[in-house]
């Protein structure tokens, strides 16, 4: 592999940022939240790859090598299927080149889990799925970037700001037990037919690739972050960014790769003005830590947790009591990755609530833009 060395010191510069996200949306969350346009503008809820919704779990706490929701053109897995379909995948964090020759991906000597959108044309492992028309968008609640001091370094979480309007599952709802069930079903399938009002997904271009061991054995699909030069108003937290995509034309776009030749679609990779972020605790730092307290605003001049709202303190006693009945039982750790084992004790919230919770902080730390 005549690249390994540059790739490994390109590697390591891009991990140092876009390296954390969230995404605490349940399976069929995500399938509502995802909606696309196709070609003729009409907008379609995609459906899960086969056996793909056993393979992700919603975290606070996302690091590389787990398993991230990702939007792609059905056309990737069925030949047969239009390019402007769209299915959702469970994809492994750090792509693993489909030329990979080792039958373990984690003796990889360079890390891809970022990818400069400038370098898209230059190395191997990013060119060769890009110009295969190997894009995809990630989804996630937001990321997370850390500014360096002398001192310290203090993380921030970084997402699409929130329509005041959007609605939120109350606690009642979501605490019903099973003698609810025909209810539940009920409102249930009324929510599937609905809008999303929920958390607004940040949508981040990226790329995917397949890989199947030498030996054999059952194929991988992992996928990288694409990062650009930081717009303005990231710039005093970090010098990069991910590419964003802001709104679903840019989605559209992006994932229609029959449509949108390789060449155009760089044009879509520019840094994105368009996103608010506050600070959070360090407990953000350790991968293992998953919980509510990862997206909580902090005032890091005084290194206390912002006072919470009578809101956010329902919030917190509903997530400690709670079991809600349309999520995945996180208890179940068979399937996940090994580094997300531990993360898994700590139960999973939704987004109506998350998005409750942080827009219910006090006016005096409201989120910046």
């Amino acid at each position: 592999m005549p690249e390994s060395k540059d790739l490994f010191f390109s590697g390591l510069a891009c991990s140092r940022m876009c390296g954390r996200t969230a995404c605490t949306l349940a399976p069929n969350e995500l399938s509502r939240a995802a909606r696309y346009q196709n070609r003729t503008g009409q907008r379609r809820r995609p459906r899960w790859k086969d056996g793909d919704t056993d393979k992700y779990r919603p975290s606070y706490n996302k690091s590389p090598q787990s398993f991230s929701p990702i939007l792609l053109s059905n056309r990737h897995f069925n030949k047969d299927a239009p390019v402007d379909e769209c299915v959702l995948a469970a994809m492994r964090w750090g792509l693993v080149p489909a030329w990979f020759k080792e039958n373990d991906p984690s003796k990889m000597q360079y890390s891809t889990s970022n990818c400069r959108s400038e370098s898209l044309l230059e190395k191997k492992s990013y060119k060769d799925p890009f110009l295969k028309g190997q894009r995809c968008v990630i989804l996630a609640d937001g990321f997370y970037e850390w500014r360096r001091t002398e001192k310290e370094k203090q993380p921030f979480f970084i997402y699409f700001p929130q329509s005041q309007g959007d609605q939120v599952p109350s606690q009642q709802n979501t605490q019903k037990t099973k003698n609810d069930k025909t209810t539940l079903d009920q409102e249930e399938s009324d929510q599937e037919d609905s809008d999303w009002t929920g958390w607004r997904l940040l949508t981040i271009a990226g790329l995917f690739d397949s890989w199947t061991p030498p030996s054999g054995g059952e194929t991988l699909y992992t996928y990288t972050v694409i990062t650009v030069d930081a717009s303005p108003n990231i710039q005093s937290i970090h010098d990069r960014m991910p590419a964003v995509l802001d709104g679903e034309d840019e989605v559209r776009r992006w994932l229609d790769f029959g449509e949108v030749k390789s060449l155009e679609a760089m044009k879509l990779l520019k840094p994105k003005s368009s996103l608010t972020f506050h600070p959070v605790s360090s407990l953000v730092n350790n991968s293992r830590n998953n919980s509510p307290e990862c997206l909580q605003p902090i005032d890091p001049t005084v290194k206390k947790v912002v006072q919470p709202t009578a809101s956010s303190k329902m919030m917190m006693s509903w997530l400690k009591t709670a079991s809600p009945v349309k999520r995945k039982n996180d208890e179940d750790t068979s399937a996940k990755a090994p580094e997300e084992k531990l993360a898994a004790e700590k139960q999973t919230k939704p987004a109506g609530p998350l998005q409750q919770w942080l827009l219910g902080t006090s006016s005096s730390k409201k989120p910046k833009t």
